[in-house]
């Protein structure tokens, strides 16, 4: 079962792909998708690109993506959440099925804590995935461990467990 994990931002996002190989989860790759333009409306279709490529070289069969659920900047909250709009287009468009947490859902998911900070969620993502330093922003590991939560999610929901 190949899940994507997907933590959006306005101006790059982080995306991180596992394999549930029966219970247990092998890490696939993982990065950040980088939008370089200026302008807003660009950023969006540049996303769109960047994120069509990695749905299109790998058979998904889920997908995790952060909600936007507190912003301190209005601004930046609009421009996150038109980001998160362009990635659900897009896994819509492929018939991905799709779950959506929390920055809390996720910490507990992957630390069992809510109130874990960024060095705990890589630490654990790390750890569980048994893999070296990524050499990556927090992004990626939010990502992977938003994937890691989406595939025990559907392990524990035989609705959504292929058999």
């Amino acid at each position: 079962m190949k899940i994507i994990g997907i933590d959006p931002g306005s101006t790059r996002a982080g995306y991180g792909i596992i394999d549930f190989q029966g219970r247990l989860p092998v890490f696939i790759d993982a990065g950040i998708l980088k939008i370089s333009s200026l302008d807003k409306n660009e950023r969006l279709l540049e996303l769109y690109k960047s994120f069509q490529s990695i749905i299109k070289k790998y058979s998904l069969d889920a997908a995790g993506v952060e909600k936007l659920y507190f912003v301190k900047n209005i601004k930046t909250g609009i421009e996150v959440s038109q980001s998160r709009g362009v990635i659900i287009l897009c896994l819509q468009e492929k018939k991905i099925p799709i779950k959506e947490y929390t920055p809390l859902e996720i910490k507990q998911g992957v630390c069992g804590y809510g109130g874990a900070d960024k060095s705990a969620i890589t630490k654990m993502v790390r750890s569980i995935l048994k893999i070296e330093d990524l050499k990556q922003p927090d992004d990626v590991y939010d990502a992977l461990g938003i994937a890691l939560v989406t595939g025990y999610s559907m392990l524990t929901d035989q609705r959504n467990y292929p058999h």
